[in-house]
């Protein structure tokens, strides 16, 4: 076996023993986790030695071992034989991929996709992208990509065969509760400029503030909002956060800090053992935290938006009208490793402020509202004509 080769693999895997030691929060901030790092010679790697030894000595075509890949491989492996769909590894071109999502412009169809039970789901189309108009709905399921099937594949795998240059086109074959059967729906990649929120007043008196996700420009775009529905007629507020993927959790404290007092408990970040929990109280001016208040949700609204939604229920009892949301209530954080490439890491799992746990749980509304694919082509939405009327009620 190559000596260099297999120094750089040993190096490797010492530093990913030691890599939860140095975590750099990119959700959460910098957060200190007491890790347990196993003693030296404490874990067998003969097994991989011998296959890599004998896929060396053995494979039909030696010259297509990529040793870089074999790496990058063997660390998705480790990642995926933990079971969970968002702790992931992301070699340099995927990680490219990600950066490109947090600066909230990039070209593909504008959908967010995870994996649920298993199966490749879509979280949420974005408004306005091609996945949008060519009809796709929160949770389909994406059993293949260009004929690929989906089976054992990774959200991050998925969003790498969805992407594309614009003007390309990208098959997907949906599965939906309501079909019998799948069907492919071809679509047409186009930039993505990713929007943070729109607002307008409803019913002369009613402000309607749709959030489409919670990314770096939504504070400001919020603030620049909430200024302008306080000199506004608005006296009620409908806050529609449906198909509403998440973001970053600092960015829901800062939204939640509008609508609720001062110090009101907004999430708990549950570590398991690994530590003692931590609160996120709000901390903003209360501005709007008078005005009656509906919150629209649905199987798209995810994470961040199942953190701002549930504490609005549990500190002001505020109804949620729709369907079930999508049921992301974990915490990753990301790892830099060298070359450009990293890890995403699970640590924690986000509670409500009265201790109920989101991930894979979900929040269920308390007033179920259905709206069908009858309703959409037709231009109908009962779920916002139910919330005009609940808010339009009270007082």
């Amino acid at each position: 076996m190559n000596t260099t080769i297999k120094k750089i693999l040993q190096w490797i895997v010492a530093v990913l023993i030691i890599i939860g030691v140095f975590v750099l929060g990119a959700w959460v901030g910098v957060t200190k986790i007491a890790y347990h790092v196993p003693q030296p010679g404490t874990i067998d790697f003969s097994l991989f030695w011998d296959a890599y030894g004998k896929l060396q000595k053995d494979f039909i075509t030696p010259n297509k071992i990529d040793n870089q890949k074999v790496i990058y491989g063997a660390i998705e492996g480790m990642t995926r034989s933990l079971g969970d769909p968002y702790t992931d590894f992301f070699d340099p071109s995927q990680a490219k991929l990600f950066q490109q999502d947090l600066a909230g412009s990039f070209s593909g169809i504008g959908v967010e996709i995870g994996v649920k039970k298993d199966l490749l789901t879509i979280i949420a189309p974005i408004k306005g992208t091609p996945g949008e108009k060519a009809g796709l709905k929160a949770g389909d399921i994406i059993a293949k990509i260009n004929g690929q099937d989906t089976s054992n594949m990774t959200g991050d795998e998925a969003v790498g065969l969805i992407r594309g240059a614009k003007g390309t086109q990208v098959t997907l074959t949906i599965l939906r509760d309501s079909w019998t059967s799948t069907k492919d729906i071809k679509i047409t990649r186009d930039t993505i400029k990713v929007p943070s929120m729109d607002w307008s007043i409803k019913d002369g008196n009613i402000a309607y503030i749709q959030i489409y996700q919670f990314d770096e420009s939504l504070p400001s775009d919020f603030e620049a909002a909430a200024l302008k529905i306080l000199q506004s007629p608005a006296k009620k507020i409908i806050l529609d956060l449906r198909n509403n993927p998440g973001g970053y959790l600092e960015v829901a404290q800062n939204i939640a800090g509008w609508f609720l007092q001062k110090d009101q408990v907004i999430t708990i970040e549950d570590f398991g053992k690994a530590r003692a929990p931590q609160t996120f109280k709000s901390d903003g001016n209360s501005s709007l935290a008078n005005y009656p208040i509906v919150v629209l949700i649905n199987q798209g609204s995810a994470s961040a938006s199942e953190i701002l939604a549930g504490a609005l229920r549990d500190d002001r009892k505020i109804k949620l009208i729709g369907t079930k949301s999508f049921g992301k209530g974990c915490v990753q954080e990301v790892v830099e490793l060298n070359g450009g490439s990293f890890l995403k890491i699970t640590i924690a799992n986000w509670l409500t402020p009265k201790g109920n746990s989101i991930t894979d749980v979900g929040l269920t509304p308390d007033i179920k509202t259905d709206i069908t694919d009858t309703d959409i082509q037709n231009k109908k939405d009962p779920q916002l004509d139910k919330a005009l009327e609940i808010v339009s009620n009270l007082k």
